[in-house]
Formats: C-alpha cells, structure tokens, sequence
C-alpha cells in the first residue's frame, strides 16, 4: 500500500515541503491558463503588466514609486483573479438567476473597477513627473 492508499475515506491529502510547492505551482499554472485562454478582461490586463511592468521598471523613479507602480498593476491582475473566481463559483453553485448572485457579481466588479482606479491614479500621479515630455 502507499501512503496515498493508506488514508481514511474523505481524508484530505496534506502536501508538505517541496511536493506541497510543486502541486502549488501546477494548480496555479491550471488558473493561469484558463484566464489566459477564457477571461477577455484578464487577457487585456495581463497585456497591459507586460507593457507597463518594463516600463516602470526603465522609468527613472524612485525604489518606491517604482514599488508603487508595479504594485498597482499587479493589485489589478489579483483583483481580476479573485473577480473571476466569485463569478465561476457563482455559476457553479446555480446559473439561474438570483439576486444574491448579481450581488455577489456586481461587488467583484466594483472590486476590480477599484483596483483600476488606484492603478489610473498611481500612474497618472507618478508617470508625469517622469516621462521624456513632462515639463
């Protein structure tokens, strides 16, 4: 018998070490992949980070302006990211319509109408004071 084998019925599996980080990376690609292949928003976004990522990266700002900006960013892909999952488990749960799962939708989209505005506002604060024609 092996140790996977050797469980009660129901029992959850408890990864450690190494093969817990392993299995983490794979389940985390699994997400990523399906974002990247169904999910137009996140698409968008994520082709955004790679463009505004080197960007902020190349900019001639400070350690924390430069934190601030690839933070908000990064802020908009996670928010999209937990935005997604709400919505998926809300159509797994029922794809009737019901008013709590609007609710549930429309506070994941607020979150990430949020998460954009501090992204538009830390850039539009930081990026002037450092592009080629700022004055």
């Amino acid at each position: 018998m092996t140790a996977d084998q050797d469980r009660d019925i129901g029992e959850v599996v408890r990864r450690t070490g190494l093969r817990r980080l392993l299995f983490t990376l794979v389940n985390s690609g699994k997400g990523l992949r399906f974002l990247l292949r169904k999910e137009e928003a996140f698409q968008l976004e994520a082709l955004l980070a790679c463009v505004l990522i080197p960007v902020a990266i190349l900019l001639p700002v400070s350690p924390v302006e430069r934190l601030l900006l690839i933070g908000a960013v990064f802020t908009v892909l996670i928010v999209e990211v937990l935005n997604t999952s709400i919505e998926v488990l809300t159509d797994r749960v029922s794809l009737d319509r019901h008013q709590l799962s609007g609710l549930a939708k429309d506070l994941g989209s607020l979150a990430v109408t949020l998460s954009l505005l501090l992204w538009a506002i830390v850039w539009g604060v930081i990026v002037p004071n450092y592009w080629p024609f700022a004055m």
